[in-house]
């Protein structure tokens, strides 16, 4: 059992992280094509802008792969309790949980800096920092979920 719940948590990870990051980036993608639809000239600052929120779907991958190398799915095999492999899965839910409400609140905040460079291009600057501001969350669960992988490894349960 302990290896299924371990895996459950891993799956998790990047599932909800990607499908906010998915939310996010089409959100941001699709204010992005009206923006260069009105103003080609401004491709690459509104792709910077779509690509922000795609990051939380990286952070749940990362944390996948390092949970199953842990419990042995990528490497060497290792024995898994049950209790560990709960505690691997409440180690994968912080970047789980932020990284899925994260990416799409970062998509919806890029959609709106995406319509202060439409107005003012040589704003980009300030228009960026709001959607960056999301991000601190996302890393801050990704630091916990690594942290707390790693801290369950060092167990001996």
């Amino acid at each position: 059992m302990g290896l299924t719940f371990a895996l459950l948590g891993a799956a998790l990870a990047a599932l909800l992280a990607g499908i906010g990051s998915a939310k996010g980036v089409g959100l941001a993608g699709q204010a992005a094509a009206g923006l260069v639809t009105e103003d080609p000239s401004q491709f690459g600052k509104a792709l910077v802008l779509q690509l922000l929120p795609g990051t939380q779907g990286i952070y749940g991958l990362l944390v996948a792969f390092l949970t199953m190398s842990q419990i042995g799915i990528i490497g060497n095999p290792v024995e898994v309790s049950t209790l560990k492999g709960l505690l691997y899965l409440i180690a994968c839910l912080p970047i789980a949980i932020v990284g899925l409400l994260s990416a799409i609140h970062q998509g919806k905040t890029s959609v709106a800096s995406i319509g202060v460079i439409a107005k003012k291009p040589d704003q980009f600057g300030k228009a960026m920092i709001f959607p960056a501001m999301v991000e601190t969350y996302a890393i801050l669960a990704l630091l916990v979920s690594i942290l707390a992988v790693f801290g369950v490894n060092g167990l001996n349960l």
